[in-house]
């Protein structure tokens, strides 16, 4: 039988192991084995690779051949309950150490899970014994939040999780609270092997210089929801939805409760069967919305970061990134609630609208996660700003404009490229411009029958104008926003009139007769 067989046959088995898992236990009980008792490792496995089924089996076998107690921390009350039930299946007997737990009965209990910021308060209010704590396994490790607590459990053997070793604090690095790494699954391993499910990245470029990055090292939400509250995005975003995502399952993340309202609306005027979820909703109301997008096979879900970790919904056909970030931890977390496997699904879409896939590579794309571990600023620093981002942009048609324009062999012209070679000439940089002009009469006129149907095509030109005097205005470093807005009201006029005074011109030019009367 083949190893594929294997793997497939034992997916039918409820709680049995894949390969590559038992694979990272027998690795991390062997540091259990070598290491000292106070010892720290870190373990890497993508979203979807079955941490808590890793670490639940970890606490299983512990406490079989051990004679202490194991504390599992995680940092919402969401992945408290999940990892709760997780190792009840496992058949370890568990107690949930939240605010209003009852711990006079914790001697009949040799697992906890707590949520960081309970346990600290109870551990400062020396109200749950943990002087028998042997391991500590600590669920999304990059959170800063848990090193506070190492400071109870010195003498335990303390195993972090994550998808994604890179501090959430850029002054903390994962190095300083860690003795090793070890790496498991890459996430094209677990897609070739079919555990995940392949993404289809479709990134639209956007202009983030607005962006203001804050105090945790990420876009602040005031910046994001100027942007992205506003009708041009707004209007990209559903355009995108349209394009690639109609009909499918999808689920929104946005930088703030407002833009994640605004879309929201944007999309039920739009007809389309949406709902919104935020930290401010009711636990039954969250319970209803999610009860809906499960049963729902076209329902769209906009909310904010909380369903980035605790949330599993496998039959999400469409992720959309309708926010930039400067974590690589979100940008992993974010995709990776679209990656789960299906018998009739093997791939899944995202659209970036954050300039992400462009900052940060391919989900997927083959990091080298320890040394991420050894010299994260090394890795930090290499990320391109968004402005060198912008630089490198070139403007693409969607598929159904460049349908409009499929008799042009190049839709494309390269502003930069033409103002080089023109200062290099001596010439005016406004000839750029005037050539630009030339070149969008020169298609609008190739797919047109007459002078009417040109001036239509070149109202749909508004994106690539906008881009092309973008570029046009960093060449020249001038770009106050009175300036730019000018020039692309004047470009638009200037295009009509030189089609008007050109086209019948133009048209003989490229088709060898004049046009019909």
């Amino acid at each position: 039988m083949s190893t594929k067989t294997l793997e497939l046959q034992e997916r039918t088995e409820g709680k049995s192991l894949y390969s590559y898992q038992k694979g990272a236990i027998d690795k991390i009980f062997k540091c259990f084995e070598e290491a000292p008792e106070d010892y720290h490792l870190l373990y890497q496995l993508p979203t979807g690779g079955g941490k808590t089924v890793i670490f639940s089996e970890i606490v299983r076998q512990y406490l079989k051949h051990h004679k202490k107690q194991v504390l599992v921390m995680t940092h919402r009350i969401e992945l408290c309950k999940q990892t709760s039930n997780m190792l009840t299946e496992f058949g370890v007997s568990n107690k949930i150490v939240d605010s209003k737990a009852d711990l006079s009965d914790q001697g009949d209990f040799n697992c906890f899970v707590a949520m960081v910021e309970t346990l600290n308060n109870r551990l400062t209010d020396n109200k749950l014994d943990i002087s028998d704590i042997g391991l500590v396994i600590i669920d999304e490790a990059h959170y800063n939040s848990f090193t506070k607590l190492f400071k109870f459990f010195e003498k335990s053997f303390i195993l972090g999780v994550t998808a994604t070793p890179l501090s959430s604090n850029i002054n903390l690095p994962m190095k300083d609270n860690y003795n090793e790494l070890i790496v498991g699954e890459t996430i094209q391993s677990l897609i070739e092997n079919e555990f995940l499910a392949r993404a289809e990245i479709f990134s639209y470029n956007v202009g983030l210089t607005s962006l203001v990055v804050g105090a945790n090292g990420d876009y602040t939400v005031k910046s994001s929801e100027d942007l992205y509250t506003n009708t041009d995005m707004l209007t990209k975003l559903i355009q995108a939805y349209e394009e690639r995502c109609k009909g499918k399952k999808t689920l929104i993340f946005n930088n703030g409760i407002n833009t994640s309202l605004h879309v929201y609306d944007t999309f039920r005027r739009a007809g389309y069967p949406v709902a919104h979820l935020d930290n401010n909703n009711t636990k039954k109301e969250r319970k209803a919305i999610l009860k809906w997008f499960k049963e729902t096979p076209d329902a769209i879900l906009t909310s904010v970061s909380i369903l980035t970790t605790g949330f599993d919904e496998p039959t999400v056909d469409c992720i959309m990134l309708n926010r930039a970030t400067k974590s690589l931890t979100l940008y992993y977390q974010m995709i990776g609630r679209g990656s789960r496997i299906l018998k009739n699904k093997n791939k899944f879409i995202v659209i970036d609208l954050g300039n992400n896939l462009h900052r940060f590579g391919p989900w997927g794309s083959d990091l080298d996660w320890h040394k991420i571990f050894r010299s994260p600023n090394y890795y930090l620093d290499g990320i391109l700003s968004d402005e060198e981002l912008e630089n490198n942009f070139r403007y693409e048609m969607p598929e159904d404009l460049r349908e409009q324009f499929k008799k042009s062999d190049h839709v494309y012209f390269d502003i930069k490229k033409c103002y080089i070679d023109s200062i290099r000439a001596g010439e005016s940089s406004k000839v750029v411009l005037e050539r630009s002009i030339q070149h969008h009469a020169h298609i609008c006129t190739e797919n047109s029958e007459d002078l009417w149907d040109a001036l239509a095509l070149a109202k749909l030109l508004g994106d690539d104008i906008d881009y092309r005097i973008s570029r046009y205005t960093k060449c020249i470093s001038k770009s106050t926003f009175n300036f730019v807005e000018w020039l692309k009201d004047d470009y638009r006029k200037k295009l009509n009139a030189y089609l008007r005074t050109n086209f019948d011109e133009i048209f003989e030019e490229i088709n060898g007769f004049p046009p019909e009367d």
